[in-house]
């Protein structure tokens, strides 16, 4: 938990791959997507504001550490998901899940991966960072 004026919020898991291919994890308890930027306190204690736009995605898991060996197999349905989507980032690393927002003109938008034994349980992409989205 996070302590705000006024109380506490809980801390959301969250691993930030920025667009220079940099890697930070740590907790989150203000994340906007109609911000700009959003505080990140890092493992080792740090406390950071990151700029959205620097951003290619934002990893909201289950677990820090994750794990490296899993391979996503995105079969799984969301029937509360929304629409089914196709990411494909400009770094190669694609994403299949689903959403319910997404726009051409938007800065960015969440996704439900299609894997729900994977450690994502929802992705911000930035839409900068996208190559092509397909709806599937």
């Amino acid at each position: 938990m996070i302590e705000v004026e006024g109380g506490f919020m809980q801390a959301e898991k969250i691993v930030v791959r920025f667009k220079d291919k940099k890697l930070m994890k740590g907790v989150t308890s203000n994340f906007s997507h109609e911000k700009n930027s959003f505080y990140m306190r890092l493992v080792g204690g740090q406390v950071i504001n990151v700029k959205l736009d620097t951003v290619k995605a934002a990893f909201f898991v289950k677990k820090l550490e994750g794990n490296r060996d899993y391979e996503y197999k995105y079969k799984d349905v969301i029937p509360w998901g929304g629409n089914k989507i196709k990411v494909e980032f400009l770094d190669g690393e694609v994403l299949i899940g689903y959403t319910q927002h997404y726009f051409l003109d938007c800065p960015g938008f969440f996704v439900t991966p299609a894997d729900l034994k994977g450690n994502n349980q929802r992705v911000y992409v930035v839409s900068s960072s996208t190559e092509n989205v397909t709806f599937l």
